[in-house]
C-alpha cells in the first residue's frame, strides 16, 4: 500500500496527539508541573512548548490566522505569557511556566489538534515543496521541513520527555 506524504503526515501528527494524549490523560496538575531535578523542565512545560509551538506553525506562520492560544482567550485563563512558546526561555523562565488550570489546558490541546488536523485535511499536497515559511528562530524551509521537522519530529522529542517524567513520578511509561 502505498501513501503519499500528506498521508504519511497527516496519520503521524494523529499517531503522535494520540500519544500526548495518553501520556497526560491520568496525570495531575501537580504531576504535570513535577520537575525532576535542577535544570530540569516540568513534563507541563514539555506540553505547553509543543503545543502552543504547533498552535503557532499552524495557525500563524502556515495560515496567517490567530492561534488557539489567542483566540481562544488560553493566555489569560491559564495565567501565562501571551506569545511565548518557550523556545530560548532561562531556567527560570520555564520554571515560573506553571499549570494552574487543568480543564482550561484540557480544552486547549485539542482545539490544536483539531486545527491541524482541519488544515491537513484540506491542504494542496503540492504546498510542500512548493511553498516556503520561516519558523523563528530558525531559517526559511520548506513547508514540509516545517510541518514534519517542527510539528512531527519535535512532537516525538516531547512526547519521550514527558515518558520519562511520568516514570520518574511512579506513573510508568506508555509502551511497556
Amino acid at each position: 500500500m502505498s501513501m503519499t506524504p500528506l498521508a504519511i503526515l497527516q496519520r503521524s501528527m494523529d499517531a503522535m496527539h494520540a500519544l500526548l494524549d495518553k501520556a497526560v490523560a491520568d496525570m495531575t496538575a501537580e504531576q504535570l508541573n513535577f520537575r525532576p531535578s535542577a535544570g530540569g523542565v516540568s513534563p507541563f512545560f514539555c506540553l505547553w512548548h509543543y503545543t502552543r509551538t504547533e498552535d503557532n506553525v499552524i495557525s500563524w506562520v502556515v495560515q496567517r490566522r490567530p492561534t488557539v492560544w489567542l483566540e481562544g482567550g488560553f493566555d489569560r485563563r491559564l495565567g501565562l505569557h501571551r506569545t511565548s512558546q518557550g523556545t530560548g526561555m532561562s531556567e527560570e523562565e520555564a520554571s515560573a511556566v506553571v499549570l494552574r488550570d487543568l480543564a482550561a489546558w484540557r480544552e486547549y490541546q485539542p482545539r490544536v489538534w483539531r486545527t491541524t488536523a482541519d488544515y491537513l485535511g484540506a491542504m494542496d499536497p503540492d504546498e510542500f515543496d512548493r511553498r516556503r515559511v520561516t519558523i523563528k528562530p530558525l531559517p526559511e524551509m520548506s513547508l514540509w521541513d516545517g510541518l514534519f521537522g517542527i510539528c512531527l519530529s519535535h512532537g516525538y522529542r516531547h512526547v519521550g520527555e514527558i515518558e520519562y517524567a511520568r516514570g520518574v513520578i511512579g506513573l510508568g511509561g506508555l509502551t511497556i
